[in-house]
């Protein structure tokens, strides 16, 4: 995603959450399910829908698209501002989005309410997700969950030996590596506007006099604090990322030791027996839930909705989980896979829940602060300007 491309949703975040007070009327949802229409396209993150081409054991397509007819046609969206962008433009009908782009599409009025009541697998979805903020408002369900997981920070093992990382500091600020050598230059950090939450999130812990309550409910001193970091932060950062298979080749072969990350991309290192580790600072980690939304005016609502019920299912959830090193929104699939194991979903952070910051889109007026917040365009623009080191 360029800063040209983010200026442009820096005035789409703007007018979609205009309004805060209220959802406006949208049109209701299915109220019976008819014959598939033939396909149905998604924007999904990488990973995320898989028909068997890069490993026969990963494939939750072939056999849903047999059984409906329905032909499942994905755009990949590396980012959540490049998932509204293309939900913006339309043509799809569904889209995994996190919480950082879901309550944008709601008030945008881009996703349409889901009846849960034509997903019969709905009640096998964890109770801490049925109606988690991101995707549930006015008493309605804009989705279905799909799978969650945490920021961890992603380290080499060769640098730090037997002293890993306790702390985000490694990757905020300058510092010398137990290698002995300092981290500038070798370190990343993503290139999204919702890192500004993860430099909030450490200075709830470094910097308590500012009062930090939650990271995506920012006072303008609070906001003007986690820039001030951001900026000293990209004077020792060498690249920021958000492609994850990008990100992979910077840890295999440019000398990147350090960063957040996905537990996606650690999978696959130690998978190719790369010396890689993962941890949770002792500062906690944000994270993200995704939610699989439907299009306002989806031409293919049908093969949507079979897609809604498929997509949770034990056997697919499972697999996912294991494949994108994500945790499971129905619990059930955390046990009896034989690709995720029955440890994944504990080493994954089924238990850390609570301790997790899940990804949501600020808005003006918070609940933590009587003043208000400072909302998400701001994030988008002033987050490029860190990024033209300004």
């Amino acid at each position: 995603m360029t800063p040209r491309h983010l200026i442009a949703l820096a005035a789409t975040a703007a007018l979609a959450l205009a309004s805060h007070s209220a959802v406006q009327a949208q049109k209701g949802p299915l109220q019976k399910i008819g014959k598939g229409e033939g396909r149905v396209d998604i924007v999904a993150w990488p990973g995320y829908i898989e028909r068997g081409a890069t490993s026969k054991d990963f494939d939750w397509v072939t056999e849903f698209e047999k059984k409906t007819g329905c032909k499942v046609n994905v755009k990949t969206a590396g980012t959540s501002d490049e998932m509204v962008a293309l939900m913006n433009e339309g043509g799809f009908d569904l889209v995994t989005a996190s919480g950082d782009a879901s309550t944008r599409l709601i008030r945008g009025k881009k996703v349409q309410p889901i009846n849960v009541g034509l997903i019969p697998s709905f009640k096998t979805v964890d109770p801490r997700l049925q109606k988690a903020p991101w995707h549930y408002e006015n008493n309605t369900h804009y989705g279905v969950p799909y799978q969650w997981g945490w920021n961890v920070l992603m380290y080499n093992t060769k640098v730090f030996g037997n002293t890993p990382p306790t702390s985000w500091k490694v990757v905020f600020e300058e510092m010398n590596l137990p290698d002995g050598k300092s981290n500038k230059g070798r370190v990343q950090a993503f290139d999204g506007p919702i890192h500004i939450a993860d430099a909030a999130l450490y200075l709830m812990t470094h910097n308590k006099a500012l009062g930090i309550k939650d990271p995506y409910e920012l006072t303008e001193d609070q906001y003007k604090a986690a820039l001030n970091l951001l900026r000293a932060q990209r004077k020792i950062v060498g690249k920021y990322w958000h492609d994850a298979f990008v990100q992979i080749d910077d840890f295999t072969n440019e000398g990147v030791v350090a960063s957040g990350s996905w537990q996606f991309q650690a999978n696959i290192l130690k998978g190719k027996k790369a010396p890689i580790a993962t941890v949770v600072p002792a500062e906690g980690a944000t994270g993200w839930a995704d939610t699989t939304m439907m299009h306002a005016d989806s031409k293919n609502p049908n093969c949507a909705y079979m897609w809604l019920e498929h997509s949770l299912n034990t056997k697919l959830q499972g697999d996912l989980s294991a494949w994108f090193g994500s945790v499971p929104a129905v619990p059930a699939a955390c046990k009896g896979n034989k690709l995720l194991t029955d440890e994944g979903c504990a080493r994954q952070g089924y238990n850390d829940f609570e301790k997790i910051s899940f990804w949501r889109t600020p808005v003006s007026q918070c609940k933590s602060q009587s003043a208000g917040c400072v909302p998400y365009h701001r994030w988008v623009t002033d987050y490029i300007a860190v990024l033209g080191g300004r």
